[in-house]
């Protein structure tokens, strides 16, 4: 049964109680030191006593902990709780097989951030866990991420990150696939993001004072941090994002609807992984399943389309119908030649 922190805590201040050889506590003794541990931790509560004696028996059902209860010899009315094992901890046991499946997991997960920047300690403490814990012997990948790792960007994601975190402005050398020769910008950044297997940044570009700027970081060529003064941004960009599929949107776009219509060999795939959080079924029947979504039209949302090939219709709105349509007629031209 996964043991979440607060009963941790309540579980190892109960612990260091029990184990005490040199004092018994009552049920009110327990109690007032669990709220004492959780008020350390920033919770306003302690527990009642109906949870004190559900934790006790947790610990003997997940530990084995050996609790003696005892009535206290001046006044029999109370009961006083001990290990009956004065050797006895919580923190001796080994962890379960449970636990152990649980963390294996974790570090399979974890090793596959290794060589990524900003993961670096990834590589020590894996191995240092997994030998510590015994688990050396697992050397084969039962978990796959996707990932790019020739991708040219990696090497900038440290200092962005850092940047951010210590809130540093950047003097970034930049040559965008438009331009034919590099320029100097100075930047503010304030969010990396992922997306289909590259990095962008975004922030306050200090020269034409736009705050979302994006830079895409296999486009940067170098990186250097100045000592001007930062300025911060009240940008919330979860929901920046939250319209957009992709990176790329436009101030002044508004958000509208899209109906599209897919065949009926692609409905399945499109009810069980949906192209944006927004998405609702309209209808489906024997032409095929008809769904919309809210969203900013952008580049990346026309290059999604395009990739569904004949398997999607745009329906509305009329002009990404005809942006789409004419991408397909001159896709097919290329194939005339």
């Amino acid at each position: 049964m996964p043991v979440n922190k607060k009963a941790l805590l309540r579980y190892r201040a109960l612990d260091r109680c029990l184990s005490n050889p040199t004092r018994r506590y009552s049920a009110k003794d327990l109690l007032k030191e669990v709220a004492r541990v959780l008020e350390l931790e920033g919770y306003e509560k302690g527990i009642v006593k109906s949870q004190l004696h559900a934790d006790l028996q947790h610990m003997r059902e997940i530990w084995q902990a050996p609790i003696l209860e005892e009535k206290d010899p001046l006044d029999k009315r109370i009961k006083l709780y001990r290990y009956e094992d004065p050797g006895f901890s919580i923190n001796k046991q080994p962890i379960s097989e449970a636990e152990t499946n649980t963390i294996k997991e974790a570090l399979l997960v974890l090793s596959r951030f290794k060589g990524m920047p900003q993961f670096e300690w990834v590589n020590e403490i894996v191995p240092a866990i997994q030998d510590r814990l015994g688990f050396i012997g697992q050397n084969r990948e039962v978990i796959s991420f996707e990932a790019n790792w020739d991708y040219e960007g990696l090497p900038n994601i440290t200092p962005i990150f850092n940047a951010i975190v210590n809130q540093r402005v950047l003097k970034i050398t930049y040559k965008d696939f438009k331009a034919d020769e590099p320029y100097v910008l100075t930047f503010h950044p304030y969010y990396l993001k992922q997306y289909n297997s590259r990095w962008f940044a975004f922030g306050l570009n200090g020269e034409n004072k736009n705050p979302y700027w994006n830079l895409a970081l296999d486009r940067i060529l170098s990186i250097v941090e100045t000592q001007e003064s930062y300025h911060f941004t009240e940008i919330n960009w979860e929901e920046y994002f939250d319209d957009i599929i992709g990176v790329t949107r436009k101030q002044d776009a508004e958000l509208v609807e899209v109906r599209l219509l897919y065949t009926p060999d692609q409905a399945p795939y499109i009810k069980t992984k949906p192209l944006h959080s927004s998405q609702r079924q309209l209808k489906e029947d024997e032409n095929g399943l008809e769904v919309s979504i809210k969203v900013v039209p952008n580049y990346e949302l026309e290059r999604m389309l395009l990739s569904f090939g004949d398997t999607v219709q745009v329906l509305e709105p009329i002009f990404l119908r005809d942006q789409v349509e004419t991408k397909h007629k001159l896709s097919c031209l290329k194939y005339l030649l």
